[in-house]
């Protein structure tokens, strides 16, 4: 299973040569079943011999243990449309929610396309994986370990949700308790996850710079929104950005489909981070626009250092989007050049006002699972978009409770 690291690495995965999508009438469920066809695990299976039954046993195997843990696998996540709903909303905002997947958010997607991997390469059972995270994607990853039997480290914050630490434990996860050492720059939680790579541990985490195939799996996201898209258009889609690799491998999705004729057209994609820790919109603000799409990515490698670098002092309760550096950066500016997107910083009151609208709508979302929506707001406020345009917000985080 390929893995690379580094600041300047390009975070995008390309179409397999001789994928295919799925037939109109396959009604499967399981997102990792019915676009088979597009995930390079699968070609890479199916070319070192395995059959395709094979390969959706597999999965199907994986999704049962999921399930026994969880309660439920994968599925389609669902979606819908507040129509007018509130004169501070857009008349038209589409939703699609991710708190109701596997582990309360779209992360294990990117952990189960790992694991696919994983299990086609014939990785030894016993090698450790290892994830740094604050939250939705060290329970995406524990119980995908979990569920397959295999030790995985998670290196947390020392300000990780004690909820979410109890739910972690439940699920036998080895936790590592990161302090911040004396004149260290970057992510402590990042650093010794990096540094149990360096001896052996599996980077099983959901940025792209630390192992390109977690965005295998989550362009399964793009691929079941541009189908939904299809039937309810939107011209502008905003999504929340903490290491990247959401926005990333959902516009890869999006983009996928439309070359595939299943979506008419992709909408600009919006890049949402707090006030409190924005370094992608940072970096943003110092490339052009105007040059060509290449030119300006170049640029952007060439200046790495100077574009990319932490954050002081993460701050918001939208804790799921305070990495330090956007990992993925690049892979974002990527998306948001192609589809014609933009970047916005959002404030806190922002975060609370979304989160508080979001809940009262009913879909049960932490901050961080409505900051997308916080994105929708503050464009609206700063008259960015108008309330005629049709917006869509990927909502991702389930409330955390005992």
């Amino acid at each position: 299973m390929t893995s690379h690291s580094g600041a300047s690495g390009l975070s995008w995965l390309s179409t397999p040569p001789d994928a295919t999508w799925s037939e109109p009438e396959d009604k499967e469920q399981n997102p990792f079943i019915k676009w088979r066809k597009l995930l390079w695990s699968w070609h890479r299976a199916t070319k070192s011999g395995w059959s395709d039954k094979n390969y959706v046993d597999l999965v199907n195997e994986i999704d049962k243990g999921i399930a026994t843990i969880d309660g439920f696998g994968f599925q389609i996540t669902p979606v819908g449309v507040w129509d007018k709903a509130l004169h501070s909303l857009p008349n038209k905002c589409f939703w699609k929610n991710e708190t109701i997947n596997v582990a309360g958010s779209h992360k294990a997607r990117h952990l189960m396309g790992l694991l696919l991997h994983l299990a086609v390469d014939a990785v030894d059972g016993d090698r450790r994986l290892a994830i740094s995270s604050c939250g939705n994607a060290a329970l995406g990853a524990a119980t995908i370990a979990r569920a397959v039997s295999r030790p995985i480290d998670v290196f947390i914050p020392s300000w990780a949700n004690p909820k979410i630490v109890q739910k972690l434990e439940a699920l036998d996860a080895t936790i590592h308790v990161c302090e911040r050492k004396s004149a260290e720059r970057g992510d402590p939680c990042m650093n010794r996850f990096q540094e149990a790579v360096e001896i052996g541990a599996l980077p099983f985490g959901v940025q792209a710079t630390e192992n390109i195939y977690a965005l295998d799996g989550g362009r399964t996201i793009g691929w079941e929104l541009a189908e939904q898209l299809a039937n309810e258009p939107v011209d502008c889609l905003f999504v929340q950005v903490g290491g990247g690799a959401l926005l990333t491998s959902c516009t890869i999705g999006l983009l996928e489909a439309q070359k595939f004729g299943i979506l008419p057209e992709v909408p600009s994609v919006w890049a949402v981070q707090t006030e409190g820790c924005a370094p992608f919109d940072r970096a943003w603000r110092k490339v052009s626009k105007s040059d060509p799409v290449q030119a300006t990515l170049d640029y952007a490698v060439e200046n790495a250092a100077s574009l990319m670098f932490p954050w002081e002092e993460p701050q918001s309760s939208a804790t799921g989007i305070l990495d330090d550096v956007t990992y993925d950066w690049l892979g974002v500016m990527k998306s948001l050049l192609l589809t014609k997107g933009e970047s916005i910083v959002v404030s806190e009151q922002h975060i609370l006002h979304a989160h508080e609208i979001v809940t009262g709508l009913g879909i049960d979302a932490e901050p961080t699972g409505s900051a997308s929506f916080a994105g929708v707001l503050a464009a609206l406020e700063s008259r960015s978009i108008s309330s005629e345009e049709r917006v869509g917000i990927l909502l991702t985080g389930r409330q955390h409770r005992s």
